[in-house]
């Protein structure tokens, strides 16, 4: 699985995410995508978006279509939605209000009928108008975030009732790159309705957006596309806006940016066992048999897997008997992150692919088919059928699927793991700078490096990871007179993930620098030394970029850990070595 996105140079490379969107009060500037023309097309079935096409169709441009199942399941839900407001059934958000307005009706009888249909034009239309006007900035400023928002919420939206026009709309939007301009808070992390309300008002034409990166109004946008203002029509306003397409969107990318840390963090780990003259033993089997952990067995045998032919497995009288604890337990923590990972992955690939709206529509389900069904309650939101929904029968009803658990805690679970590997990788920094592990220093072998000067780069690093690791508060504030009483914040808890996986690549890159000097200085040891292919190969593809700064050639003019941490972002460590997870880890 790869991941693209757009670099400060404006190139479509494979990498991990530089931004995270709309974090900062502060307006940045606008980052466009660069689309890829060989970026394979999408098609949406509501049952197998995986995080994969996600990123294609948000940072490669991908083309999007829904398939014809899709198509018919949104046509018989749009089919029963019109018959069930005919059938005098109540149905949230079309006939009656919404929130605190949940019993106030507000049309009654066929919404077809010319004057019915006028009134639910006229409404719909004022709603998308001013569907955006809660949000709060500053702007997103990232054009793969809202890409990603909407191309889940057409994915999710198959299962709901839109009208067929709003349908096309939010795919043409996508296909033809016009990219509204949506403002980042105002969500309270269940029921995005700020953010999806900014989409709403670029179908019809009002606030402002992007068209192929340019800035322009949302008319414009949408007459440079070839595109019609959407007449909105039924519950469309419903069908857009109740969803969590804003969270998913932000945890799908924090699953394909969090993957490619953790394998760098893989591989770096390798790189510092051969800077450090490490011994291998709590990675073989004696120590492993103990503790039979399907993810902790897993790492032992990856990272053996990489340093596989190092000099590592041969004797030698000045190693120490054992390593520094950070190097020891390297492998437990990133083991424990990558199971965190896998875990939030799962969770992604369940909110995309499954319906988070409220009202649930159900076409095709009877009486008959569970108890509850029979019962006067739910016989109250029965669907007899008629020719509205072309005969089909079946049930529209309340709910909370609309409440982002367990995704909400499985990013906040994630975003721990993470810290607590950070804080194994900033220690092995420090202790490269200690003969006492080391047994020698660097410039007993590398006349030409200076001796290192303390950095408060590391330690800084990981406090700012660690305020990101700290759980947001569970809130529960009354609004719309008591009616809605839960907050969920996915929206910070997403950004705090995605913004920690930023800095833990920063951290790497400082990471990288030192195990990558130490493979240097153990190689001047013994020329005959050898470190592993993958150890190797990355070693010195990193050596290309920040070669081995000689002092005599004068101070330095730029720094070596930022240009390590763009190699990071820039090259995956698939490159060196492949990533193959343990069976029966679901990754699509």
């Amino acid at each position: 699985m790869t991941f693209r996105l757009k670099s400060a140079t404006g190139t479509a490379i494979i990498a991990v995410a530089l931004h995270c969107g709309g974090t900062s009060a502060a307006a940045n500037a606008y980052r466009p995508i660069t689309p890829s023309a060989g970026a394979p097309p999408v098609v949406l079935t509501g049952h197998d978006l995986s995080i994969e096409e996600v990123i294609r169709v948000a940072r490669q441009g991908a083309q999007v279509s829904v398939s014809a199942a899709a198509l018919k399941r949104e046509a018989d839900n749009y089919g029963l939605l019109l018959e069930a407001a005919a059938e005098g059934m109540p149905v949230y958000w079309f006939n009656r209000g919404v929130g605190d307005q949940r019993e106030t009706v507000l049309f009654e009888g066929d919404p077809t009928a010319p004057a019915n249909r006028a009134q639910i034009e006229r409404t719909q239309l004022n709603a998308f108008r001013g569907a955006g006007a809660a949000g709060i900035g500053p702007e997103i400023d990232s054009e793969d975030v809202v890409r990603a928002i909407m191309v889940v919420r057409a994915n999710a939206m198959t299962f709901n009732a839109p009208s067929p026009a709003l349908a096309r709309m939010l795919v043409d939007l996508l296909n033809r790159r016009v990219t509204p301009v949506v403002q980042s808070r105002g969500t309270v992390g269940e029921g995005d309705l700020a953010q999806l309300g900014a989409v709403a008002e670029t179908m019809v034409g009002v606030g402002e957006a992007y068209y192929q990166g340019v800035r322009m109004p949302a008319a414009q946008a949408l007459e440079r596309a070839g595109l019609l203002p959407l007449q909105p029509f039924a519950a469309d306003d419903n069908a857009l806006t109740s969803s969590n397409s804003y969270a998913t969107a932000q945890a799908a990318l924090l699953v394909a940016d969090a993957r490619a840390a953790l394998e760098w963090a893989d591989l770096i780990y390798a790189i510092d066992l051969n800077g450090m003259n490490s011994s291998v033993t709590p990675l073989s089997l004696v120590v492993q048999r103990d503790r039979p952990g399907r993810w902790l067995n897993w790492h032992a045998r990856r990272t053996l897997d990489m340093i596989k032919g190092s000099y590592l497995f041969g004797d030698d009288p000045r190693r120490i008997i054992q390593d520094p604890e950070s190097l020891r337990a390297s492998s437990v923590r990133q083991a424990a992150a990558w199971e965190e990972w896998a875990a939030l992955n799962e969770a992604v690939l369940f909110q995309l692919n499954s319906s988070d709206h409220n009202p649930a529509v159900a076409v095709g389900l009877g009486p008959d088919d569970a108890p509850e069904l029979a019962s006067p309650q739910l016989m109250h939101f029965f669907v007899r059928g008629g020719a509205l929904s072309h005969g089909q029968h079946g049930y529209i009803v309340s709910n909370a699927n609309w409440d982002p658990y367990p995704l909400a805690n499985k990013i906040e679970n994630f975003t721990t793991a993470l810290a607590n590997m950070c804080v194994a990788v900033a220690s092995r920094i420090e202790r490269f700078r200690n003969p006492f592990f080391t047994v020698v220093s660097a410039t007993d072998f590398l006349k030409s490096v200076e001796p290192e000067e303390y950095s408060y780069a590391p330690v800084d690093l990981l406090q700012e990871i660690q305020g990101l690791a700290v759980p947001v508060a569970p809130s529960g504030v009354a609004l719309l007179s008591t009616v809605e009483d839960l907050e969920a914040q996915t929206r910070l808890k997403a950004q705090r993930a995605r913004r920690a996986v930023d800095v833990a690549v920063d951290l790497l890159g400082l990471d990288l620098i030192q195990g990558s000097l130490w493979m240097n200085v153990r190689e001047a040891q013994d020329a005959h030394r050898t470190f592993g292919t993958a150890p190797t190969a990355a070693w010195q593809a990193l050596r290309v970029r920040v070669p081995l700064r000689d002092p005599a050639a004068g101070p330095a003019v730029a720094s070596e850990s930022i240009a390590a941490t763009e190699f990071i972002r820039t090259t995956p460590a698939a490159t060196f070595f492949p990533l193959r997870l343990p069976e029966a880890t679901t990754v699509h």
